[in-house]
């Protein structure tokens, strides 16, 4: 990895960089912290050919991927995703296995994450008080009253979330998307960061971009900015 730009001065642009070094570029500012990561082609896809983000990842974004999980209390994402994408609980890093908080207004958790499984994660279904009784009762059945959270009454509250999961012990969170949850943060005020990743290649056709629905207007500054084999990494500051 090669350091193009770090506010933080922890090293000179140009520098090489080991992985304690890449941690301390990718490290969260004290205090409570929201990040959310993406991966997208230079003309824009969140997804590759395949509709899933995995085809366009790239060995270096792996890096930061895993880096970012590491560096989190728990990891938050949407069930459509989830379910595209074919989540499973999350594996043990350094530090165990971090908890996987998934977001569904319909309460309606996918099947794969319903169940313990060894060396993972818990997992965590976000929803809110309009959800169906039905796809309530039959969750918290299956993990367990304490893993389900109501924050909202007719759709999930995400400032809500957010101070649920803080107050759980967990103020460091990173959300993986997609689009239309990583739109309702910006809109909600409860990002502090965007990890973009740039992967050095073009799919044309229509592609779901980062965000999706109705426009938004949200200004970011760089904070950090990385490169490896032509995949560029960036940390992006939310402003207001």
């Amino acid at each position: 990895m090669r350091l193009l730009l770090d506010e933080s001065g922890s090293s000179a642009p140009g520098a090489l960089l080991d992985a304690s070094a890449l941690a301390r570029v990718y490290a969260a500012p004290p205090g409570p912290w929201l990040r959310v990561n993406f991966v997208s082609t230079l003309d824009g896809a969140a997804t590759g050919t395949d509709g899933r983000s995995g085809s366009i990842n790239t060995e270096a974004d792996g890096v930061v991927f895993d880096l970012l999980r590491r560096l989190s209390d728990v990891v938050l994402v949407g069930a459509g995703t989830v379910r595209a994408e074919g989540y499973e609980r999350l594996r043990e890093q350094d530090g165990g296995a971090r908890p996987l908080a998934v977001v569904s207004n319909s309460a309606r958790m996918p099947p794969a994450l319903l169940e313990p499984a060894p060396h993972r994660g818990a997992a965590l279904l976000v929803t809110c008080a309009a959800a169906p009784q039905e796809a309530l009762s039959a969750a918290r059945d299956a993990m367990g009253d304490d893993a389900v959270l109501i924050c909202g009454d007719h759709e999930v509250d995400l400032r809500q979330v957010r101070g649920a999961l803080e107050a759980r012990g967990m103020p460091h969170i990173l959300s993986e998307g997609g689009p239309s949850l990583f739109r309702s943060m910006l809109t909600a005020g409860v990002v502090d960061e965007l990890d973009l990743t740039w992967s050095p290649r073009i799919v044309g056709g229509e592609h779901p971009r980062i965000t999706s629905r109705e426009p938004l207007d949200v200004s970011l500054r760089p904070m950090a900015m990385v490169e490896a084999d032509g995949t560029v990494m960036g940390r992006w500051r939310v402003l207001g």
